[in-house]
């Protein structure tokens, strides 16, 4: 069975061969990280394919800020770069949730806390106990936080 970090490494490799700039230069920083995850811990081990995959969140999410500063800051050429690998990292993560799917679940788990007596600024905690389990990898923490707090202000 082939491993995300496996599919990366190859992924790189073709990028090599066919002189993908873009490419090779996005999935040798996104290998550099897992890499350096691997070894962070006190002995080097080898990382599932969901630690892999909050890894590439995690580096997608860091394109996204920098291609915004770069774009506030008016650097329209790195921020066009920073962009576009942020794409290309978002190719291997799971497809995201469309806003309606995001606002059904956050809806039930609002009917749900509130059911269990959670009312006021605790419930916000008891409603994202519920949603992140539902949700991980497949909506950013501040997007769900703001729809939390949107239905619970109801």
């Amino acid at each position: 069975m082939t491993t995300l970090k496996s599919k990366l490494q190859e992924d790189l490799n073709a990028a090599i061969k066919e002189r993908d700039e873009l490419r090779s230069s996005t999935l040798r920083l996104t290998l550099t990280a897992i890499t350096k995850e691997e070894v962070a811990g006190k002995e080097k081990r080898v990382l599932s394919d969901d630690e892999v995959l909050k890894v590439i969140t995690k580096e997608a999410k860091k394109r996204r800020e920098a291609a915004d500063a770069f774009a506030q800051g008016g650097r329209a050429e790195s921020a066009e770069r920073e962009k576009a690998e942020g794409e290309l990292l978002a190719t291997y993560l799971p497809k995201q949730l469309s806003e309606d799917e995001l606002n059904d679940i956050v809806a039930q788990a609002v009917a749900e806390a509130k059911a269990a007596g959670a009312e006021g600024p605790r419930a916000m905690g008891a409603v994202m106990k519920i949603v992140n389990p539902k949700v991980a990898g497949l909506a950013e923490g501040g997007r769900v936080a703001a729809v939390v707090k949107k239905l619970l202000a109801g």
